[in-house]
């Protein structure tokens, strides 16, 4: 069972443009709206592949509302924290050449309370040997430590724990030794305070953090495909071009490939680079079914190119 938890979930809308022109009015070429949120696309993504998965997430107001339904519709199993605020929604303006602008609103507060109730619920869910996916932005009012809590809860009930965030609450659970972290290029450099400018700088400051006690870092790398780090090894893969459509939770569709498979290797890495090749296929923050998987794509290397730059997108 991999249980995610995600703090401040969204109703995702996203609207298609030929190009965005700004001051001028423009027809919408085609509209999504999808439940949103990292640990939920991480979710669908594991649902709509046959994996079993459930969502934790607060849940407040008519967008909420409407989110819950969502959810619900698709399948997805769910457990909520009723939050007095409306939850947030996020635009994304993906243009056809591939360029996407997203807008993210704050979110919904959350009490101590709250955030007490969502550890136990996650941890709950996974006790015994499951998997606590820990993942996205934190709320106004929920302290930079929530997902170190929930890292050292899950440990002490058998769980394995990864997070995707980013900022103090990822530096903050780092320091507790997650089983997996999955940050970006920009992440994994503003974690470490390190520019990272090749191949080289981004598989040495990972290496730092599997030294601290991180168990693997899973670095997504954009065009540049992804890095899996370990204290023991290294693996690279990428994908063939492709045409884009959104890269909206394209790194959710990653972290949720690499945990259906198992977590490790080269496999676990080859899974997660085709959900995230197909999740850019498709619009909007739709996740991949088998239909849209082609692992032909996914081209993992012998080695890693330490001296070639990165793009960083």
């Amino acid at each position: 069972m991999i249980v995610t938890c995600t703090p401040n979930p969204s109703l995702d809308r996203t609207v298609e443009v030929d190009r965005l022109r700004r001051g001028e009015v423009q027809r919408l070429t085609a509209t999504s709206v999808h439940p949103g949120g990292k640990g939920v696309n991480v979710a669908r993504a594991l649902h709509r592949n046959d994996h079993r998965t459930h969502a934790v997430v607060p849940i407040g107001g008519p967008e909420g509302d409407q989110f819950a339904a969502l959810l619900r519709a698709v399948g997805v199993p769910m457990s909520t924290v009723a939050v007095d605020a409306s939850i947030r929604v996020n635009v994304t303006i993906a243009e056809s050449d591939g360029t996407t602008t997203k807008l993210n609103a704050e979110g919904a507060p959350l009490t101590p309370d709250a955030c007490e109730r969502l550890w136990s619920e996650t941890v709950g869910l996974a006790e015994g040997g499951g998997w606590v996916a820990g993942c996205g932005s934190l709320p106004p009012g929920v302290d930079g430590d929530f997902y170190a809590a929930l890292v050292e809860r899950g440990r002490r009930a058998g769980c394995r724990t990864a997070v995707d965030a980013s900022g103090p609450a990822l530096a903050e659970a780092v320091a507790v030794g997650p089983s997996l972290i999955k940050p970006n290029y920009h992440e994994l450099s503003e974690l470490t305070g390190v520019p990272l400018a090749t191949f080289g700088d981004a598989v040495h400051v990972a290496k730092g953090l599997c030294d601290r006690g991180v168990g693997a870092v899973l670095v997504s790398l954009g065009v540049d495909g992804a890095l899996l780090v370990t204290s023991d090894e290294v693996l690279y893969g990428d994908s063939a071009p492709v045409t884009v459509r959104s890269t909206v939770g394209a790194g959710d569709a990653l972290l949720a490939g690499f945990l259906a498979r198992g977590a490790a290797g080269a496999d676990a890495l080859a899974t997660g680079l085709a959900w995230a090749t197909a999740a850019c296929r498709l619009p909007g923050s739709t996740m991949p079914g088998p239909e849209h998987l082609d692992p032909s794509l996914v081209r993992l290397h012998d080695g890693y190119p330490l001296d070639r730059m990165l793009k960083g997108d």
